[in-house]
C-alpha cells in the first residue's frame, strides 16, 4: 500500500502479502479493461456489514486506492494520499477520519452503558466499541451503530478493563468478565470477534492465591499478602474514633501479585511488591480499595487496616495501592515504582509500551522505560503524553515543572529538545501532529507550538469568530478531550455553568477557528430521564473507534459524523 508523502515527494509502494492487497492488485488490474470495476470498488467501500466490517472496509479502500493509481489523474493522487492519512489515522491514539466540518448525528442506540447506573465503562476492542448492558456485553459498530455481536452474562457480572469514555485511551486487544461467587465463580474471555471461552475458577485456586480479579491482555489477577501478622509493626501510627489517623506504620507483609490465562489458567507471571513504611493515612480501611471483596482486610486498632489494598486495571497498566503499597505492574508483569515511598511518587502509561517513574518529592523527576523495564532516559517533571497523535509512538514528550514554572520537550529516550516558560498551571498535553505541539493551560488558552523549537505559532482563547462578542466562553471552560484527523483539531470543552458540553475544531496550521458549537447548542443527545432524543447538546464522553466518533452516555450511544 501506498505510503504518505510529504508534499512534493514521490509515492513509495509497501508490498504487503494478503487477500487485501492481492484484491487491490486484481481490481487494478480489472480496471484497465472495464471501468466498471471502479465504481464496483468504490461501491464497496460503503456496504459491508459482516462480522469482519473493519477489515472488509480497509479492503475496499484498498482496491480504491490502487485504481486511482491506475487512473493517473492529479486528483487520484490527492486522494491516494488522503486515504494513506485515513487509514493512518484509524489506528492511532484520538485518531479520526475527519472533524473538519461540523458534526452531526448519524445513529443512536439506546440502553444502558456499563454496569451501574451512572458509569459508563467501555473499551475498543478491535474495531467495534464494548460495553456491559443489562445483563450482556455488547459491541456496536462504530459506522451503523448495530450489535455487532453480543455476550450474555450473569447478574453482578465485572467485565475489564474498562475505563470512562472521557480517558484518553481505551483500546485492549481482549476483555474478560468474573460472574458468579464461591464454586459457581466463573471467568469469561472475550476477543474482539465476538468468541467467548469461559472456565471455572476453583476454590482452593481462591483460597491459595487470593480473590479474582479482571485483568489485561486476556488475563485474571489474584493478589495476597505474605508473611506471618506478626511482622505487622503498627509504630506510632493511631487513629481516632473519628478516623483521623496520624503516625507511622514502620512494617507490614509484602504482596504477592499473580496473572493467570483467563482461558486455560496457566500461570502467565508473578511478581512480589515489598511493604515499605507508610503514613497512617494510607493504612485505613477506607484507602485504595478492596479487591473484588473485604477479604483482604486484616483490620488493627479501630481504624488501621495494615493488610488492605486494591488496584486500578487498565489495558496498559496495573496500578497498585494501599497500606505500604504503591507500585505499577505492566501487561508482561514487570515491576514498577516499588522503590518509591508511598504517596512520594507514582507510575504513568506514556502509550505505545513505554512507562514513567515518577517522583513527587523536591525538584519533579521521572525515569523513562521500555516494556521490558529497562531505563532509558530520564526526564526533569511531570511527564505528559498527547490525548491525540498523527503517529503510533509519539517521537515528543512534554514535562512540566510547575515549582521552576517550565514547559520541557524531551526526545522518547529523554534526550532534550527544548525548555520554555510555563505560562500557568494545570497544563495538558492536547495533541502532537505533523510538527505542532498543542498544549492548553489553567488559564483557558490553547497553544500550538513548534515541535522543535517550542516556539508559539498560534493562541486560541475561546472566541467564537463568527460573534460579536470578542469575550470567549473558554476563560471559564476546560477542555476535557481532543481528537485529530491529521489535518485539524477537535477539541471537546465544558463550562462551569452550563449542562452541555462544547465542541470546536481548530485548524492545526493556523490556529483557526474551523467550526464551534459552545455548551448548550441545540444538537440531539439522550435525555437522562427517559432515553429521548433531546436538543440538550453534547453530555457524555467521546470515543474514537476504526476513525469513528462516538459519544457515550450511561443511556446510550450514538454516531457523530
Amino acid at each position: 500500500m501506498a505510503r504518505d508523502p510529504d508534499e512534493g515527494d514521490a509515492f513509495v509502494f509497501d508490498l504487503v502479502d494478503d487477500d487485501a492487497a492481492t484484491a487491490a492488485a486484481a481490481a487494478a488490474g480489472a480496471s484497465l479493461e472495464a471501468s466498471e470495476a471502479d465504481g464496483a470498488a468504490l461501491r464497496e467501500y460503503e456496504l459491508s456489514t459482516s462480522d469482519s466490517l473493519g477489515r472488509k472496509r480497509r479492503a475496499a479502500a484498498q482496491i480504491a486506492a490502487v485504481l486511482a493509481i491506475v487512473l493517473g489523474t492529479g486528483i487520484a493522487v490527492d486522494g491516494v494520499r488522503d486515504h494513506a492519512r485515513i487509514e493512518r489515522m484509524r489506528d492511532v491514539r484520538g485518531g479520526v477520519v475527519d472533524v473538519s466540518t461540523p458534526l452531526g448525528e448519524t445513529w443512536a442506540w439506546r440502553g444502558a452503558v456499563g454496569p451501574g447506573e451512572s458509569a459508563t465503562g467501555v473499551a475498543v476492542l478491535g474495531d467495534v466499541l464494548a460495553f456491559e448492558s443489562d445483563g450482556r456485553l455488547v459491541a456496536l459498530d462504530p459506522v451503523t451503530g448495530e450489535e455487532a455481536w453480543t455476550v450474555p452474562l450473569r447478574e453482578g457480572a465485572d467485565c475489564g478493563p474498562t475505563v470512562p469514555a472521557t480517558w484518553s485511551d481505551p483500546a485492549t486487544d481482549s476483555l474478560v468478565c468474573l460472574q458468579g461467587s464461591g464454586a459457581d465463580r466463573t471467568v469469561v474471555a472475550v476477543g474482539p470477534d465476538g468468541t467467548a471461552s469461559t472456565r471455572v475458577l476453583g476454590t482452593a485456586d481462591t483460597r491459595r492465591y487470593g480473590v479474582p480479579h479482571t485483568g489485561p491482555d486476556g488475563t485474571v489477577l489474584r493478589a495476597w499478602r505474605v508473611g506471618p501478622t506478626s511482622a505487622i509493626d503498627l509504630g506510632d501510627a493511631e487513629c481516632t474514633g473519628a478516623g483521623e489517623c496520624t503516625g507511622t506504620v514502620e512494617a507490614g507483609r509484602d504482596l504477592v501479585l499473580r496473572a493467570e490465562d483467563a482461558a486455560t489458567g496457566e500461570e502467565r507471571w508473578t511478581v512480589t511488591v515489598p511493604f515499605r513504611a507508610t503514613d497512617a493515612t494510607q493504612c485505613t480501611r477506607t484507602f485504595g480499595g478492596s479487591w473484588g471483596s473485604s477479604e483482604n482486610r486484616l483490620v488493627l486498632n479501630g481504624q488501621l487496616a495494615p493488610d488492605t489494598f486494591g488496584a486500578r486495571v487498565t489495558a496498559d497498566l496495573i496500578t497498585l495501592s494501599g497500606c505500604g503499597i504503591q507500585a505499577a505492574v505492566t501487561p508482561g508483569g514487570v515491576l514498577l515504582g516499588a522503590q518509591l515511598e508511598p504517596g512520594t511518587g507514582g507510575v504513568a502509561g506514556l502509550g505505545a509500551g513505554r512507562y514513567a517513574v515518577m517522583s513527587f518529592e523536591g525538584v519533579p523527576r521521572a525515569s523513562l522505560h521500555a516494556t521490558d523495564g529497562v531505563v532509558v532516559g530520564e526526564i526533569t517533571g511531570y511527564p505528559l503524553a498527547p490525548q491525540a497523535t498523527d503517529e503510533a509512538r509519539p517521537r515528543t514528550l512534554l514535562a512540566v515543572d510547575e515549582p521552576s514554572r517550565r514547559l520541557r520537550a524531551y526526545e522518547p529516550d529523554g534526550t532534550p529538545r527544548w525548555d520554555i516558560t510555563l505560562q500557568s498551571g494545570g497544563q495538558e498535553f492536547l495533541a502532537q501532529v505533523g510538527d505542532t505541539a498543542v498544549v492548553t493551560t489553567g488559564a483557558g488558552s490553547v497553544r500550538g507550538l513548534d515541535l522543535g523549537t517550542g516556539e508559539e505559532r498560534w493562541t486560541w482563547n475561546g472566541a467564537d469568530p463568527t460573534s460579536d462578542d470578542d469575550v470567549g466562553y473558554f476563560g471559564t471552560a476546560t477542555v476535557r478531550q481532543a481528537f485529530t484527523d491529521g489535518l485539524s483539531l477537535l477539541l471537546l470543552t465544558e463550562g462551569e455553568t452550563t449542562r452541555s458540553r462544547g465542541l470546536v475544531a481548530l485548524d492545526l496550521d493556523s490556529g483557526a477557528v474551523l467550526w464551534n458549537r459552545p455548551g448548550g447548542g441545540a444538537i440531539t443527545t439522550f435525555d437522562p430521564t427517559d432515553g429521548d432524543l433531546v436538543e440538550q447538546g453534547v453530555v457524555g464522553g467521546l470515543v474514537a473507534v476504526d476513525g469513528y466518533l462516538l459519544e457515550v452516555t450511561p443511556r446510550g450511544v450514538r454516531g457523530l459524523g
